[in-house]
């Protein structure tokens, strides 16, 4: 059965944009412009730079799909490619624009690149708090620029300065003033000097996002603890391209540890109007999570399970939101234990295992037993509501 197309504006939750290598520097106040991320060569390579010389990482392509369009080796875009490699649609938000019409999506949810997933680079490599702000704040603004210049079609997330609770509150305040409509979180603030996100001390931050509408993303690998486990997964055996797949698909299920402590914490019965998607880890390993966090409350923690006003597994209905691109067996199924409001469809593009250069094709085919109805929520209605459009 064809996709619902002409019902439902398609909505891709989770993409990604190269960061331009202008991007600081063109917005910079003079004091602080030979300090702020630029590009420089550090052994022949485009390399991100900062206070100098403290390198962020490469100034590369950032993704696998070509300037030709081809999807490439993985490990050649993520290490390899220079920016000029890449397909222009990956750090050109012109680009980006055309090729959504050329593909039928409507709009993309954007993340971060050579910052951290979740802010956790910029977090741990500039030593001087005023100097990280700043950044914070002009990558903030530059992608409220993007987004209004898109017509509110790319929608980037505003990252949160984990570092200081204070700071987010101002930070989720000011998002909500540049018109942004989600906020972006390293899952383990700990790493960056914060308590734990199961502390009291964050919950000004979560009421400031239940109060102002400001869904909390959680994306794979946004902490500088998750992508050590990144690295560590593989066994050092293996080659280089069966390293990247064994770490991507545990870094999918390593989202998992986000979804159960925030359950345990008790920040949704403090705070049930708060949202929290998690970003680019699929949907399969959720009902399973949920069934065994309920059994292990029973047995191992029953009066903390006492406390709460819903079984642990109720709250994912709740609150929270994952996304879903490359699953297709067992979806009905799957969408019935988690909730068909809770699901989001994503490409990925141009990361490793993105849907390209036919998303809407592939989802055709991973979607086709569910009814339209269900269909149009997946593909846009449950992320319009979410965001707002």
């Amino acid at each position: 059965m064809p996709l619902p197309l002409d019902q439902v504006k398609v909505i891709d939750a989770d993409t990604h944009m190269t960061e331009q290598h202008d991007l600081w520097t063109s917005r910079a106040p003079a004091a602080f412009r030979d300090r702020v991320p630029h590009v420089g060569q550090v052994d022949g390579a485009a390399t991100w730079l900062v206070e100098g010389d403290v390198v962020l990482g490469r100034a590369g392509a950032g993704g696998v799909v070509d300037k030709h369009g081809h999807k490439g080796r993985s490990f050649e875009g993520l290490y390899e490619w220079e920016i000029e490699q890449g397909h222009a649609a990956s750090h050109d938000p012109a680009a980006r624009m055309e090729l959504l019409d050329e593909i039928g999506i409507w709009a993309q949810i954007v993340f971060p690149g050579v910052v951290g997933l979740g802010g956790q680079t910029l977090g741990d490599l500039v030593k001087d708090e005023q100097l990280r702000d700043l950044c914070l704040e002009i990558f903030n603004d530059a992608n409220a620029e993007i987004q209004a210049e898109s017509g509110n079609r790319l929608l980037p997330m505003a990252i949160l300065p984990a570092w200081s609770i204070d700071g987010c509150v101002r930070e989720v305040e000011r998002a909500k003033n540049l018109g942004l409509r989600g906020v972006n979180l390293t899952s383990d603030p700990q790493d960056l000097g914060s308590p734990d996100l199961a502390n009291r001390a964050w919950d000004p931050v979560w009421e400031a996002c239940a109060a102002l509408e400001m869904p909390v993303h959680f994306h794979i690998g946004a902490s500088l603890t998750t992508m050590s486990f990144f690295g560590n997964y593989p066994w050092e055996s293996h080659d280089d391209d069966t390293k990247l797949a064994i770490g991507g698909a545990l870094l999918f299920i390593g989202n998992a540890r986000v979804v159960v402590n925030m359950i345990c914490s008790g920040m949704f019965d403090r705070y049930p109007a708060l949202k929290i998607v998690s970003v680019e880890s699929g949907t399969g390993w959720i009902p399973f999570i949920l069934e065994a966090l309920d059994y292990e409350m029973d047995e191992n923690a029953p009066q903390a399970k006492a406390s709460m006003s819903m079984l642990p597994s109720e709250y994912f209905k709740q609150n929270i939101y994952a996304t879903t691109w490359f699953e297709q067996r067992n979806l009905a199924s799957l969408i019935e234990s988690v909730g068909e409001d809770n699901i989001m469809f994503e490409t990925d593009f141009p990361h490793p295992t993105c849907l390209y250069p036919e998303p809407l094709k592939t989802a055709e085919h991973n979607l086709e037993a569910l009814s339209p109805a269900v269909q149009r929520k997946i593909l846009g209605e449950n992320a319009a509501k979410l965001y707002k459009l």
